[in-house]
């Protein structure tokens, strides 16, 4: 029988970041895994993981026309010389054009939508067309997964998807051993009890609430000014709404702000931290920094929007805030401030035990591994 699965997606940073733990347990399950992505300062990483690693060049952020059917034929080489028995497709352009190859190739596809960005938010010719590119490219396969409620319940308005092989799971999930509770690495300063040190952990794109995090810091520093405002993430991002880095390097210099660089290993970020701050108005599917700060009981505020608003009982393992206000994020970072030792590290406490019932990625690799051997028992009934 033929176990051979094959995994896209749109950089091997992600591959190594975010599927890692599935990439594994398929392997160890008897699977043979090749990688997909286009090669980046990860892609070394990939081997280690039990899989083969094939690179692709992609274009992640142009819309031209000639290079994306361009990206649908290395596509479908790629797939009909490894004839997979299954593809999963993450990230849009191999959900899209992996997926279209794959059909024109009789694969069965899975596709991960992590989020639809910002072109499902917008009107005008490129979000028709990104909607029918995803309206054909799905129709055929056995299983789409969607990351919240809400995208799966626009896919299925819009006739983008059938609703009989659209299903809802647990965002990424989180790997609970790996991200556990750590005490802060550097104790706050014994001269104020108010040195609390708030941290925002993503890339830096204004609509991922970068703007309103640092206008909310300067607020916030004018009653309580030792309190501390991180930033930790990539620069330089090909996104029409990248914050440059010269506006980062005025922040830094006003005093308003950290910026911290990137990291391989969030956890030591996380374990400095004593708040995760992500005020996005993005799509997001289920932000991985929320659910990895929630492991490690770190109180989150984020704000009550799709994917965000998954992770937060309100009031309970942190605060929801309205998106693009400053004022109201300020007003939930002083509330923070303003809790007990004792209040808050209960906040924290209740995000790990939210995470352990609902975000845990076994939860999401369990789903994974009943939908790939069922499609192989259809595939290959027994006598």
């Amino acid at each position: 029988m033929n176990r051979k699965i094959v995994i896209a997606l749109n950089a091997a940073w992600n591959l190594v970041n975010f599927r890692a733990g599935l990439i594994r347990a398929l392997v160890a399950e008897g699977y043979e895994v090749v990688a997909v992505a286009p090669p980046d300062a990860y892609a070394s990483q990939l081997n280690a993981l039990g899989c083969r690693y094939v690179p692709l060049h992609m274009d992640n952020m142009g819309t031209h026309p000639g290079r994306d059917m361009l990206l649908l034929l290395r596509m479908g080489l790629i797939l009909r010389r490894e004839r997979p028995a299954v593809f999963l497709g993450y990230t849009i352009k191999p959900n899209v054009y992996g997926s279209l190859a794959a059909g024109l190739l009789g694969i069965p596809v899975i596709n991960n939508i992590a989020g639809l960005g910002s072109v499902f938010g917008k009107q005008g010719l490129l979000a028709r067309l990104v909607q029918q590119l995803y309206r054909t490219a799905l129709a055929r396969s056995a299983r789409v997964f969607f990351q919240n409620e809400d995208d799966k319940r626009l896919f299925i308005e819009r006739k983008l998807v059938p609703q009989a092989i659209a299903k809802r799971i647990p965002g990424s999930g989180v790997d609970l051993v790996k991200f556990r509770y750590s005490e802060r690495l550097t104790p706050a300063p014994q001269s104020s009890t108010q040195a609390l040190r708030f941290i925002l952990i993503a890339r830096m794109l204004w609509e991922k609430g970068v703007g309103e995090f640092v206008e909310a810091a300067r607020i916030v520093r004018q009653q309580y000014p030792f309190a501390t405002f991180q930033l930790l993430g990539f620069l330089d991002v090909q996104n029409p709404s990248a914050v440059s880095r010269a506006q980062v390097d005025k922040w830094v210099q006003e005093g308003v702000i950290q910026y911290l660089g990137t990291s391989d290993d969030v956890r030591v970020q996380l374990s400095n931290a004593d708040c995760v701050v992500l005020p996005s108005y993005y799509r997001e599917g289920v932000p991985r920094t929320l659910l990895e700060a929630a492991a490690m009981s770190r109180p989150i505020i984020t704000t009550d929007w799709i994917g965000c608003r998954e992770v937060v009982d309100d009031g309970v393992n942190g605060y929801l805030c309205e998106p693009k206000s400053a004022i109201d994020l300020a007003k939930k970072i002083t509330s923070l401030i303003k809790l007990t030792p004792e209040s808050r590290a209960e906040m924290g406490r209740q995000g790990r035990l939210k995470v352990e019932r609902e975000f845990d990625e076994q939860l999401v690799i369990q789903q994974y591994l009943r939908e790939i051997e069922d499609i192989l028992s259809r595939s290959h009934p027994s006598n």
